[in-house]
């Protein structure tokens, strides 16, 4: 008989998985694996703790999600590709939201030094005849100054503007120490070191403008994080923060007291998480790794829900016929009137968990409330090479993820794996190498009552557990969510962990309904026996009369 499978949906204490069992590994890293394209790689997995280590004393800090398993193959279960973080590619850019205010709130651009910044773009080759920084309500943003029709050219900046890799190489002081770290780390650096050379900074006009913080949760006090208690981006940013602890002690060690000398100013936890933040919000969609960017003034373009096209509103190409220097060029993506926002789509695949984390907003709509349901096959399974095998085989792996939308349907690879990583008892027989070509498409379909009961069992078990760590109900949410003057962080909270809960709800009224059909359902042997002609299409048995 095969033994009770062990899943859970609380991410950072998972259950130990018994000898068949499908271990429902720690959901809030499989968000968190997906969401930094930069940081996420298998190297940094040795660095990830099971279980939330206790805030810093210096920074409120935790961490999770970039944890792939050492030497082993991890796909996504709705197909993406492997460590790769949210759709992030698909979008014609990621550039965040400043959500600085103006008027004295958490990251202050005044209007001098907005005017600063545009004569040194204008001094340093920039083209933007169309559009001006100005304040808006999301912060600062790109005004139109006379309509623009779609696919027009707003802005053009040239290469020697990009702060990248590249850049942090050429620091005539520090660049040496740069060159070798991972991409982001070296951008990190390299901002935090200019920010600290003030007036001696040739940056410091696009330093000035930059927000001391976001509304990504990443940046939220005790208090406000405590409204996300029970959800997976709850678990996410712990294990983002944590994560970035880990990182910058490993290069606090390792480069900046070694050469502490070579630093205008001591690098504190606090720079290092800031230019994180301004990386994850500002930085290019499909410009990752070696190619990470920031682009002054092109990085002030806001979100709008209203866009959907995923259509590239940039490119980056040669400056002239006799120039080496590259040019990056953004385009309208709608019409636009004079004295309207340029925005753009930052993408449509990205949930409300996703967008809130990066840019510090969420959509106001079900059709981005996601949970990501993460499937593991226990190390201690028996037969875990023959599944692991199996699913390789099928573009999974030792763990699959899949984001569960409300308002679409299951992904159709989830069924398959769950009847994998359950598989024991008699319906082993599948494991075969006889099936190996085959026994995908038996999954695809029930596989005997024992092994669909279980299923069902264990992901109710445990969307009931994910929904107990919630302090609030639905009502209680929605009640909330229509109040008048609500806190923007706190709106993103509540909206969040309804979103969630919702979710979690259509999961298991799913497999609530699967569960009453299990008598009707047909089954591998019932199939089998009417492939070889021996059962009926009503079930009956077929005898053969001789001659």
């Amino acid at each position: 008989m095969v033994a009770a499978a062990a899943l859970s949906f609380l991410p950072l204490f998972p259950a130990s998985p018994s000898s068949h069992a499908a271990a429902l590994a720690a959901s809030s890293s499989s968000l968190l694996r997906r969401c930094y394209p930069f940081v996420c790689s298998h190297a940094n997995a040795a660095s990830l703790p099971r279980r939330p280590p206790a805030f810093p004393s210096s920074h409120r800090l935790r961490h999770h999600r970039y944890a792939s398993s050492i030497g082993r193959s991890r796909k996504m279960g709705n197909q993406k590709a492997q460590c790769a973080p949210p759709r992030f590619g698909s979008l014609a850019m990621a550039l965040g939201p400043l959500h600085a205010q103006v008027d004295g709130g958490r990251g202050v651009a005044g209007l001098d030094s907005l005017g600063n910044f545009w004569r040194w773009l204008e001094e340093k080759g920039v083209k933007a005849p169309a559009v001006r920084p100005a304040a808006v309500p999301e912060g600062l943003g790109l005004v139109a100054q006379r309509d623009i029709a779609r696919s027009e050219v707003v802005l053009e900046v040239p290469q020697r503007l990009w702060i990248n890799p590249d850049a942090a190489a050429a620091d005539p002081e520090l660049g040496r120490l740069f060159s070798g770290l991972k991409p982001w780390v070296s951008v990190a650096l390299f901002l935090i070191t200019e920010k600290s050379r003030g007036l001696k900074s040739p940056w410091k006009p696009y330093l000035d403008i930059l927000p001391a913080s976001t509304d990504s949760p990443l940046f939220w006090s005790e208090e406000e994080l405590s409204e996300l208690q029970g959800s997976q981006l709850l678990s996410t940013i712990f294990g983002v923060q944590e994560f970035l602890r880990s990182e910058f002690l490993k290069v606090e060690e390792d480069l900046v007291l070694p050469h502490k000398y070579l630093f205008p100013s001591p690098v504190t936890m606090e720079d290092f998480v800031w230019a994180f933040g301004i990386l994850r919000s500002r930085a290019f969609s499909r410009l990752q790794g070696e190619n990470l960017v920031l682009i002054p003034l092109a990085d002030l373009i806001n979100h709008s829900p209203k866009i959907t096209s995923e259509d590239s509103a940039w490119e980056i190409k040669g400056k002239g016929l006799f120039s080496r220097e590259q040019v990056f060029t953004l385009r309208a993506a709608v019409p636009v009137k004079a004295g309207e926002q340029v925005c753009i789509q930052y993408d449509l695949g990205k949930s409300n968990a996703e967008l809130a984390l990066d840019y510090g907003f969420i959509e106001k709509t079900s059709a981005r409330d996601s949970y990501t349901l993460t499937l593991e096959i226990a190390s201690s399974d028996e037969f875990y090479d023959d599944k692991l095998d199996i699913a390789e085989c099928n573009g999974l792996g030792e763990s699959a993820y899949f984001d569960i939308y409300l308002d679409s349907t299951l992904p159709p690879m989830i069924l398959p794996y769950l009847r994998l990583i359950a598989l024991g008892g008699t319906d082993v027989f599948l494991l075969e190498a006889l099936f190996r070509n085959t026994v995908w498409g038996h999954l695809e379909l029930p596989v005997s009552r024992q092994n669909e009961e279980l299923i069902c069992r264990v992901v109710r078990d445990a969307c009931k557990s994910a929904l107990s760590a919630y302090q609030t109900t639905i009502e209680e949410d929605e009640k909330l969510r229509d109040a008048e003057n609500l806190d923007p962080r706190l709106e993103v909270a509540v909206w969040i962990r309804e979103g969630e809960k919702k979710v979690l709800q259509k999961i298991d009224k799913i497999f609530q309904e699967r569960e009453l059909e299990l008598d009707t359902l047909e089954y591998y042997q019932e199939r089998r026996l009417k492939d070889l002609g021996l059962v009926g299409e009503q079930g009956e048995i077929i005898f053969w009369e001789s001659n």
